[in-house]
């Protein structure tokens, strides 16, 4: 009989963990990616140490000076000035295999435009030092006004403030794109803060190369496809369209209507909630998510890559950089460390070579990688789209 309790017990318990893992699953969100994580981590690939394993590194920037609206125009030129003042002081410090310094894309707000503001950080990539890319937040929008909106913002990035390139075959004019608040392709809840279902095919229509806006876990808008890079098809009729998709691959081709690169969605059991959950390694560097080594190393290890070339591995972490409370942390020494980091592990010669890039030059080099092209990714940094103007001057 006192077995019989026993085994009760144990299957009570045993429940009871069941049930409180799913409810955490459910407030993380989680339950559509984690299978997709399972399964990458069950096949993970064997490393050739024979191969040099290229490290290509871009850090992306939902930059927003007006962040918490504040009161008063010199809160947000404070901002802006000290990132001009501080940030080539600390990455001029570093520099990559081929002698690049650190690049950081400024994913700058439409609704958020000032002349003065991308006067001076047009100055500051002029210097070597990053580039400037289309952000966007909004809500209950439409599809003629979001496609005209983001036409005469780039034609403005472009025209007075040398940003951007053109596609050399089209002649169109392109960019990287970030959705504010995640919800790119109208995939948050109840259809808030976007409006448009077929955004996919907008952003394509207007010139859009890639979306770089995800991971956003453990937000709700978190696609099911993690650490991949691919192509979705939009659904004109449905929200969060790029929930799924079809890889780069070598090889491959362009498929729907745009690519998608994800920066690294991992678990942290190095760090635990409430000493028994793992934390969730959303790429996010900010304070309180400083980039600590064990984070850098669980970068590299999501693997992101072109399908079928596993030695060239894409990293994109990103931040909020005009925050007040997190400019000690991007601008000073944890941000610091972790380019020393990179440089001393990642970028030995022969296990790995490091490589720093920015958005545009990540996207040519995915598509060298799908063209199956050799050698050095650092060649590809303009196999496509061309430097902007303010760079080529």
């Amino acid at each position: 009989m006192a077995k019989d309790n026993s085994l009760v017990i144990i299957l009570f318990l045993f429940i009871i963990a069941l049930y409180l893992f799913f409810l955490i699953l459910k407030k993380k969100n989680m339950q559509e990616w984690l299978p997709q994580y399972i399964k990458q981590q069950i096949n993970k690939p064997v490393s050739n140490a024979a191969i040099t394993k290229h490290v290509i590194f871009s850090f992306v920037d939902h930059y927003e000076p007006q962040w918490g609206k504040p009161d008063s125009i010199d809160i947000e030129r404070s901002r802006v000035d000290r990132w001009c003042a501080e940030y080539p002081a600390m990455a001029s410090k570093h520099v990559d295999a081929n002698g690049i310094h650190p690049q950081h894309t400024f994913f700058y707000p439409e609704e958020e435009y000032r002349v003065e503001h991308l006067d001076k950080i047009a100055k500051l990539c002029r210097e070597g030092f990053g580039e400037i890319e289309v952000h966007l937040h909004h809500d209950n929008d439409t599809s003629d006004n979001l496609r005209a909106s983001i036409t005469q913002f780039c034609h403005v990035l472009h025209n007075d403030h040398g940003a951007l390139s053109h596609h050399p075959d089209t002649g169109q004019l392109m960019y990287g794109f970030i959705h504010g608040n995640w919800t790119l392709d109208n995939s948050g809840h109840n259809g808030k803060l976007c409006g448009v279902n077929d955004e996919l095919i907008v952003l394509k229509e207007t010139g859009c190369y890639a979306d770089f806006t995800y991971p956003s876990a453990p937000h709700e808008t978190q696609p099911k496809t993690i650490n991949s890079i691919y192509y979705a098809k939009d659904d004109a009729l449905k929200p969060k369209s790029h929930n799924t998709g079809v890889d780069v691959a070598v090889g491959g081709s362009p498929w729907g209507d745009l690519m998608m690169v994800n920066g690294p969605l991992m678990l942290n059991w190095k760090k635990l909630k409430k000493g028994i959950f793992p934390q969730i390694e959303n790429s996010d560097i900010r304070k309180g998510m400083e980039p600590t080594e064990k984070r850098v190393d669980l970068w590299v290890e999501a693997n992101v890559h072109v399908k079928g070339k596993p030695e060239w591995v894409f990293i994109k972490v990103h931040t909020h950089g005009t925050q007040e409370r997190d400019m000690d942390v991007l601008l000073g020494k944890p941000v610091d460390d972790m380019f020393s980091y990179l440089e001393a592990k990642y970028n030995d010669g022969e296990r790995h070579q490091l490589h720093y890039v920015n958005s545009r030059e990540m996207f040519n080099m995915i598509k060298a990688a799908e063209a199956n092209e050799i050698g050095s990714p650092h060649q590809y940094r303009d196999y496509i789209l061309p430097k902007p103007s303010f760079i080529a001057k």
